[in-house]
């Protein structure tokens, strides 16, 4: 059985966070720092292995873990594990910011990641600093070469673009990837609820991108069955292919194949839905046939689209909130 909402959209796919904390201070996402707000502590290693198990009975074959910035939980390798070996799971993916990607990546490997993907907005130390609020952009590069050494190499690289602050750095990354053999993911600037002036400021149209990639000879890559949003190009003269996430396009929802759980247990339809339903009571009553049922009926909610061109961010304030 495969999860299916009422417009026949099959959901493979789960984005699960375990953690809404980030030690980054993204100006695009939390430009203050983290704040805490929450009282309630996240998902426990056990209510993650029951999620992971009741998506999993339901056609679930990746997981991705997001944060905030999930490598603050000290049990990460154990959450990474805990997913992988759960039966029916083919992919378990991870999202960082990659603060301490040289450290930890060797024990995530062996814990059970088959994909990565590292932040990096900027190919400028100093911009990247800038934008993050850390001067770390040489231990990511320092991970990458080390992915590279170990022969892992599932891995794509998120840049959200923004005209004030690395808009002009596409040709650098450009020269980057003609002997990097990554996927770079450019990510168009989302609404949310906190940064309306940022966004009407800074948002770049990946249609624009798109075309001048096409014109210059890049190819469409074919999807893949458990993929995400990217639209993804290669070119035989590049080691490294592009992607782009562009959420303003046309028709961006009707490919949606995934489902979100924010590490407070709370089911989120969309990234911009006005609610999460929540399932940590189930999870806690140790009921995954309930879970089960809730999580079908929720599904029925799902709206065809998201709002954003009506400049409707829903519930979410920022992406720390439910990893994106």
């Amino acid at each position: 059985m495969t999860l299916q909402d009422n417009f026949g959209r099959r959901f493979s796919y789960l984005r699960l966070s375990v953690t809404d904390v980030c030690n980054f201070r993204c100006n695009y996402c939390l430009p203050d720092g983290y704040q805490c707000s929450e009282k309630e502590q996240p998902l426990t290693l056990e209510e993650i292995h029951q999620v992971a198990t009741l998506f999993a009975r339901n056609g679930t074959r990746k997981i991705r873990i997001t944060g905030g910035e999930p490598s603050v939980r000290r049990d990460l390798p154990d959450i990474i594990r805990t997913v992988a070996n759960i039966p029916g799971i083919e992919e378990v993916a991870l999202t960082t910011n990659g603060w301490k990607l040289p450290q930890f990546l060797p024990e995530w490997i062996d814990a059970g990641l088959t994909q990565l993907n590292v932040s990096i907005d900027s190919l400028d130390p100093r911009q990247f600093a800038a934008i993050t609020g850390h001067d770390r952009l040489q231990d990511l590069l320092q991970g990458l070469a080390l992915a590279k050494s170990l022969s892992f190499d599932r891995i794509k690289v998120n840049a959200v673009l923004m005209k004030e602050h690395n808009g002009d750095q596409l040709p650098r990354f450009l020269e980057w990837l003609r002997t990097t053999p990554v996927t770079l993911r450019f990510i168009e600037l989302m609404q949310t609820g906190d940064n309306g002036g940022f966004f009407d400021r800074n948002h770049i149209s990946g249609e624009s991108i798109r075309t001048d990639l096409l014109n210059d000879g890049w190819e469409p890559v074919l999807r893949k069955a458990h993929d995400g949003p990217a639209q993804e190009f290669w070119h035989p003269d590049y080691a490294g292919r592009i992607g782009l996430i562009m959420p303003y396009s046309k028709d961006f929802c009707s490919s949606c194949n995934r489902l979100r759980i924010s590490s407070l247990g709370k089911l989120h339809l969309c990234l911009f839905g006005e609610q999460g339903y929540d399932l940590r009571p189930y999870l806690q009553a140790g009921s995954l046939t309930q879970a089960e049922n809730f999580l079908i009926e929720c599904l029925t909610d799902k709206k065809a689209t998201h709002f954003l061109h009506e400049g409707k961010s829903g519930a979410t304030a920022h992406f720390a909130q439910i990893g994106g």
